[in-house]
């Protein structure tokens, strides 16, 4: 059964009009008799389509990821299913109550005290004040705002702001819940109870949508991805198949990639024909979990024999620093190569690589005494892919921490305790 089903969902807006939002009796008043005193500027009759066309259904207790670049209109279809603003056309048919955090402290009035705020909004999703009431500790425990729960909010820092409202939403326990990129304003251990509580959300049977730029983030919450490119929906599926669409689209590489013998890069001696990022099983993947090995698997062709060549890969991430490069060393590779379709694959080992994009270039590389190595087929950005953590008990070097770790790796290290007892016991403890 569905909790959300929209069809050709679309909003328009105008861009340029003389005045916008909302105003006061004397506002409107006063500019009425502006505009018979004076000749009123140019209204412009451009419009844009921040969502077009948009139709998904969304069953009941499902927690799905929405994805896309800066404008895609993730927030305007957000505000249209949590019935903020109205679609120019299409509809939204949904079945329970909706709980939205849209932006730090959505509903909440800044005059009003925290306390004050809980019951407000409770009351305008629907809730009893007796519900309230039964949850009002666990709110304020979860928000640890105790010592200023009787202050008005527009005092709280923006991190105490979204935590209350965060834990407003979260504990009145709707039927549908809505969370926009918010949780980059709270800590480490606050992003890590956000995180547990989505997803005893979503065990409970209730629907949660979540909107993130943090693929690794969505990797982990969510099965199935909706991704949105200029207002229009061009991708609805699983988790790994959406993120790898939505990496071509940013970086306009994707974990597969072939050449024609046309346009295969290289020389007359050698070009490449083919590259992809391969899982354990050497079926082609998107997305690599941290824990798991990883290929990058070179396919080229040699056209004559000639001197050696040297499969070659470079490995950056999304920061476009060097994350490391390696060659096959193997002393085969320096032997001339009789013509032929040769295919070498690199295995990346488990617990090396961080999470999030990996971008890898590729060469064939020939190398001369005493000179630099010679390029003989190249492609810069050949292939992409994701590193995600899914958190799977003892299989993460991140353990109970739920923030982002630092770094371009993130190894799983052995750890050795030696501990002197009370007794003078010596006793000592090797993991890893």
């Amino acid at each position: 059964m569905f909790a959300i089903h929209a069809e050709k969902l679309s909003k328009e807006y105008r861009i340029g009009q003389l005045a916008g939002g909302y105003d006061t009796l004397r506002e409107s008043i006063n500019r009425g008799v502006s505009r018979l005193t004076h000749r009123a500027p140019a209204v412009s009759g451009e419009t844009v389509w921040a969502l077009k066309d948009v139709s998904f259904e969304v069953e009941q207790g499902e927690v799905l990821g929405l994805i896309g670049r800066n404008g895609a209109g993730k927030t305007t279809l957000m505000r249209l299913l949590g019935r903020i603003t109205e679609p120019t056309s299409g509809y939204a048919d949904i079945r329970g109550r909706v709980g939205s955090l849209l932006e730090v402290g959505t509903g909440f009035h800044p005059e009003l005290t925290g306390r004050e705020n809980i019951f407000l909004n409770a009351a305008i999703l629907g809730m009893r004040r007796s519900d309230v009431t039964r949850r009002f500790d666990d709110i304020v425990e979860f928000a640890e705002v105790q010592k200023f729960l009787d202050t008005p909010v527009k005092r709280y820092s923006s991190g105490m702001y979204v935590r209350l409202a965060f834990s407003v939403a979260a504990h009145l326990e709707p039927e549908i819940l809505l969370v926009d990129e918010v949780l980059a304003v709270g800590d480490a251990e606050f992003q890590k109870r956000c995180l547990g509580r989505m997803e005893s959300l979503g065990r409970s049977g209730r629907t949660v949508i979540f909107i993130s730029h943090n693929m690794p983030l969505v990797a982990r919450l969510c099965s199935r991805l909706v991704l949105l490119e200029g207002g229009e929906l061009i991708a609805d599926g699983p988790t790994e198949e959406v993120i790898g669409r939505y990496l071509v689209s940013q970086s306009g590489s994707s974990a597969v990639r072939t050449w024609t013998a046309e346009d295969a890069p290289g020389t007359d001696s050698v070009r490449l024909r083919a590259a992809r990022v391969v899982g354990e099983t050497e079926a082609t993947t998107e997305v690599v979990d941290v824990s798991e090995t990883a290929g990058i698997e070179i396919e080229f062709e040699v056209l004559r024999e000639g001197p050696e060549f040297v499969p070659w890969i470079d490995l950056y991430n999304e920061a476009g620093t060097l994350v490391f490069s390696a060659l096959d060393n193997d002393a085969a590779w320096r032997e001339p190569r009789r013509p032929g379709r040769y295919a070498t694959t690199a295995w990346i080992p488990p617990h090396l690589l961080n999470e999030g994009s990996i971008v890898v270039s590729l060469s064939l590389k020939t190398f001369a005494p005493g000179r630099k190595p010679i390029r003989q087929a190249e492609f810069d950005s050949a292939l992409a892919f994701q590193v995600v953590d899914r958190g799977e008990a003892g299989s993460s070097s991140r353990g109970d921490f739920a923030g982002r770790m630092a770094g371009t790796v993130r190894p799983l290290l052995r750890w050795t305790t030696r501990t002197e007892a009370a007794d003078g016991l010596l006793v000592r403890h090797d993991r890893g």
